[in-house]
């Protein structure tokens, strides 16, 4: 884009990205076109007013946000806020979510009492939106879900119900790859009010494979019958690493051949948290990586990550309803190496107490009772950013806290890290986090972000028992993926004609 907005007048314009369905690609669009016009010199930020996910992040200042805006930031070169995801909701339970407004823990509501609470969201994320669009020249806003959500339209904050507040043009995002796009779209278009469809400036068709010159007369079609410019086809792109916003990544193939292949097993608990946190694994080229589901055996495996939860008292119970604490007890017997995240780590102790019934009516859940700790659940959210050194081999290591937790017992006397910095409070910040067994085979740790530093990730896939572990570098990887997705965005988007619709 940056030729076409580097000609614009700088100052204060947005965009808004729908999708006609979730997953539609919305977040990825977001993050090239913040790229573009970050390539433009100008100030540019993302924003989401609503979001639902359990993979956040602690941002720059403090305060919990989504890492899909974070990583969206990351694209634009600024720094993640809160402002720009005024509203996260993490699911608990299959009916409830903890409601995060501008970084903070409001309250825990269930689906109907959360459209009540909408107003006061709604305030929140206009309140958010003003000092983010004071401070940039252009602002692309993300959608979430589909705006056709007929039986939500009345309280919508995430779609029509915000643009229409700020007075936003909006792109529909369809993804062909799935099927159906010329139906998403035409159905989309009709569940949406005249004045709602008078907002949508044109259509952007995502996740292409094949012959374009095969869809242009479906695209002329599209164009005649909704009066909407198709303003570009990107292609499917293979390879890119970016950020999941929500379900758990598609598996890739194995990296080696049957028996060679360093494996790492990490179970798909059913509220697991942060699974951005295994990315790194994932993209490294020693490593097989496999989430483990109820219904899929557990395989045979070097090293067994216990991650995070959003619900440690549910996930527990899962657990063991599925015969991990047995498979745990075998993987430990045979050599195998176990580390536990966050949730994880708390699963790893003997009690995990809830006094305030935070997430289950049981006051005491029995741990799995391979470190000898207790954690104790509190009405206070942790946050912060911290750094430090493994005392597995000094290696460095960058992440962040997340929890409502605190730990405590003589397995901490052996801890895992050595912290060094809190962006939060340097002064009660413990100097040190987590614990490593005496054995040496389990290490736990409060530390999102484990691996993201490839000497830490390294240190960490040797201790496991991988021989010569490469470093890998996945921040480097993801910088790259999101130049590959500007410049194939730049070729494949009219984007004289996207620049005007944000100019209207």
């Amino acid at each position: 884009m940056h030729e076409t907005i580097a000609q614009a007048q700088r100052g204060n314009r947005m965009l808004m990205i729908q999708g006609t369905a979730s997953s539609a690609g919305k977040s990825t669009i977001v993050a090239g076109l913040c790229r573009l016009a970050k390539r433009a010199g100008l100030r540019v930020s993302p924003f989401k007013p609503q979001n639902m996910s359990l993979n956040s992040v602690v941002a720059t200042g403090g305060g919990e946000m989504s890492r899909a805006q974070a990583w969206q930031a990351f694209a634009a070169g600024v720094d993640p806020h809160t402002d720009m995801n005024p509203i996260l909701l993490k699911p608990n339970s299959s009916i409830g979510s903890q409601v995060i407004i501008q970084g903070r823990v409001a309250c825990t509501l269930d689906a109907r009492s959360y459209q009540q609470y909408k107003p006061i969201a709604m305030r929140a994320a206009l309140d958010s939106f003003r000092r983010i669009r004071a401070a940039s020249d252009i602002v692309f806003i993300e959608g979430a879900g589909s705006p056709a959500e007929v039986n939500l339209r009345h309280a919508d904050i995430a779609n029509m119900g915000f643009a229409e507040a700020v007075d936003c043009p909006v792109v529909l995002v369809a993804d062909i790859d799935r099927g159906g796009m010329f139906a998403q779209v035409i159905g989309t278009l009709e569940c949406l009010s005249e004045r709602e469809r008078a907002r949508i400036a044109g259509v952007l068709i995502n996740r292409f494979r094949g012959d374009l010159s095969l869809l242009k007369p479906g695209i002329d079609w599209l164009e005649a019958k909704t009066r909407k410019p198709v303003f570009g086809v990107i292609p499917y792109l293979h390879g890119l690493w970016l950020d999941q916003e929500d379900d758990l990544p598609a598996e890739r193939s194995t990296r080696a051949a049957a028996g060679k292949a360093f494996m790492v097993v990490v179970p798909a608990l059913p509220h697991l948290s942060n699974h951005t946190d295994f990315e790194p694994l994932r993209a490294h080229p020693q490593v097989d990586f496999r989430y483990v589901r109820a219904v899929d055996p557990a395989p045979a495996a070097d090293l067994i990550i216990l991650p995070g939860s959003k619900n440690v008292h549910a996930d527990l119970l899962w657990l063991r309803q599925n015969g991990w604490d047995t498979y745990l007890l075998r993987h430990l017997r045979y050599g195998g190496k176990v580390i536990g995240i966050c949730g994880g780590m708390q699963m790893l102790g003997r009690e995990l107490r809830d006094p305030h019934t935070i997430e289950s009516s049981a006051s005491i859940e029995r741990g799995l009772n391979l470190l000898n700790f207790i954690t104790t659940l509190q009405p206070e959210k942790r946050l912060a950013n911290v750094s430090g050194k493994l005392l597995l081999d000094q290696a460095s290591v960058c992440g962040y806290e997340i929890h409502m937790g605190k730990t405590h017992g003589p397995a901490l006397q052996r801890p895992a890290i050595r912290l060094e910095h809190s962006s939060e409070d340097d002064d009660a910040m413990p100097c040190y986090d987590g614990a490593i067994s005496a054995d040496n085979q389990i290490f736990a740790t409060y530390l999102h972000g484990l691996f993201d530093a490839p000497a830490a990730c390294c240190a960490l896939l040797e201790w496991a028992g991988l021989k010569n572990a490469q470093c890998f570098d996945h921040d480097h990887r993801r910088q790259a993926s999101i130049d590959q997705l500007a410049d194939v965005m730049a070729k494949n988007i009219n984007l004289n004609a996207l620049w005007s619709a944000v100019q209207r």
